[in-house]
């Protein structure tokens, strides 16, 4: 594959979700994505990279526009509400930490799509034309005649959204997509892993080998968009307007310094319905302008409720803020990312959530916690002590820190398997809540000998030392209750330094919490969970 990412030099480790339409408030499904997208930033910011995350809102095209008529408000008034009052507050309560936020109605934006669009015109890949179709104003869309499902009265409906589609026809202006089908097949074929997961390239392979028709990139039936440069009866179609901002939001054709260390992203994450946009349309536009393409398309699932997609529309769009405040944030950035393999549909059920916190969370990662805080402090203190009397059960310890670790930083860096990384980290926490259970410290403390003192000592600092590990894989993951953690292991004070400087690649190494470390039992993770009815 081409060199993409950290593989060039000085380059960003640049992350982006797609940019989520301001119709209505977040749901589920668009924390989904974003949260994983922080997860894999945050991870890669403690391997010691340079890291630039996007997220943002596409602010323009004719839903926004009826949305906003309904609502008695302009187009914009109801996107300025959106972001400020819903979009930007939820990112900011789940902890996502995002490097930029880039709005379609910013001027920075809309200025640098017009240039790219009389580019394009300019060197002839853009013409004048005609067209009349069946269109979904839900996906902003022209349907091709396999992308609709019939009614029982025989009424044609959008096979996403099912409901029936407009019968569109006006004069538009078309870019040569069709041209583009032999450069893009070869493109995949020398970049298998540009579409992820298996099933979504295969889609997009098959599609594009059944031939690509040219694609109308204007709209002269509503205002609200871009103006096309070179002919303001028209306003530049709301997709290539959208897929611009991963270009324009790094500096596009106005900040070279910054656009050549981040361009093109090492990763788009996306919901598996805008598929086609991102590994046809997008790569298309770029050849065309001769840019680099991006270094991978990944496409995660729809996450369900009783069997159907989440959506605003079929009233399962739980919002987020239902559960947080419920389980609180850093278990909700855990769980969906725990539960559901990313790439696949997965399924949310409050009963689930409640199960795996109360097994996982409380039961083995907080109660290991707080079990070896208390001992230290009972048995020594509050000051650790050191390993003095390490044998093979301790050395299996160490050798399943390194396992996790390594299987940790290639699943969550370099798979986006973050469910296997996850799983990894807490199978080392099993092993070591059997290793504190097989060695009864409790037990072993009765034996005031120097040679028993020594064994307490040593399996006090064992699990304290896996704790110190965990509390950095995790970070990306929980940050919360990750810092709460190292604080009380007393690891910052105790000179290894703040949580977010530690790095997850070096997690592994066996003994880097000093001895004498001030270890203090906090307050509880993971807290048991009051007996709630479902929300």
């Amino acid at each position: 594959m081409a060199a993409t990412g950290s593989e060039k030099q000085g380059k960003a480790f640049y992350v982006t979700t797609p940019i989520y339409y301001v119709n209505d408030a977040p749901h589920l499904g668009h924390a989904y994505t974003t949260v994983a997208g922080d997860v894999l930033t945050r991870w890669h910011r403690q391997r010691g990279e340079k890291v630039w995350y996007l997220t943002g809102t596409d602010e323009h095209g004719q839903k926004i526009m009826r949305t906003a008529d309904a609502n008695g408000v302009t187009p914009q008034e109801w996107c300025d509400k959106l972001v400020e009052e819903a979009w930007k507050p939820l990112w900011e309560h789940l902890n996502v930490a995002n490097d930029d936020f880039i709005r379609t109605t910013q001027k920075r934006h809309t200025d640098r799509v017009q240039e790219f669009v009389q580019d394009l015109y300019d060197k002839d890949e853009i013409y004048k034309g005609g067209y009349e179709g069946p269109y979904c104003v839900g996906c902003e869309e022209y349907k091709l005649p396999g992308d609709l499902i019939e009614a029982e009265d025989g009424t044609k409906l959008c096979a996403v959204h099912k409901k029936p589609v407009e019968i569109l026809k006006e004069e538009n202006y078309f870019f040569k997509l069709s041209e583009y089908g032999p450069k893009l097949l070869e493109f995949y074929e020398a970049n298998p892993g540009f579409v992820q997961p298996e099933s979504a390239r295969n889609e997009v392979v098959n599609f594009v080998k059944q031939g690509l028709e040219d694609l109308s990139i204007s709209r002269s039936t509503f205002d609200w968009g871009v103006p096309v440069p070179w002919d303001d009866k028209h306003v530049i179609y709301v997709w290539i307007d959208a897929l611009l901002n991963y270009a324009t939001a790094v500096g596009y054709n106005e900040n070279p310094a910054k656009f050549e260390e981040t361009f093109p992203a090492d990763v788009h994450l996306i919901g598996k319905d805008i598929l086609r946009f991102h590994a046809v349309i997008w790569p298309a536009m770029l050849m065309a302008q001769g840019l680099p393409v991006p270094g991978r398309v990944v496409a995660n699932g729809w996450l369900m409720v009783g069997g159907e997609k989440m959506s605003k529309s079929n009233l399962t769009g739980i919002k987020p803020q239902d559960l947080t405040s419920h389980f609180g944030v850093d278990a909700y950035r855990w769980y969906f990312l725990r539960a559901i393999a990313f790439g696949q549909d997965g399924s949310f059920s409050w009963e689930d959530f409640s199960a795996r916190y109360t097994s996982e969370l409380a039961n083995d990662y907080g109660n290991l916690a707080s079990r070896v805080a208390a001992m230290v402090g009972k048995y020594f203190g509050g000051s650790l002590p050191a390993a003095t009397a390490s044998g093979e059960a301790e050395k299996a310890i160490a050798e399943g820190l390194a396992k996790a670790v390594t299987e940790a930083d290639r699943k969550i860096g370099e798979e986006l398997d973050f469910q296997g990384g996850i799983l990894a980290i807490f199978e080392f926490v099993k092993q070591v809540n059997g290793y504190i259970t097989e060695q009864e410290p409790w037990k072993v403390a009765k034996d005031a000998s120097e040679q028993g003192q020594a064994k307490l000592a040593t399996i006090l600092y064992t699990a304290a030392e896996a704790l110190r590990a965990v509390a950095v894989l995790l970070n990306p993951v929980m940050p919360q209750t990750s810092k709460e953690l190292w604080d009380s292991l007393g690891a910052e004070a105790a000179g290894l330094g703040p949580l977010v400087d530690q790095r997850v690649q070096d997690a592994g190494a066996w003994g880097l919490l000093p001895v004498g470390a001030t270890v203090t039992k906090g307050a509880v993770l993971f807290p048991r969970l009051e007996e709630k009815p479902a929300a």
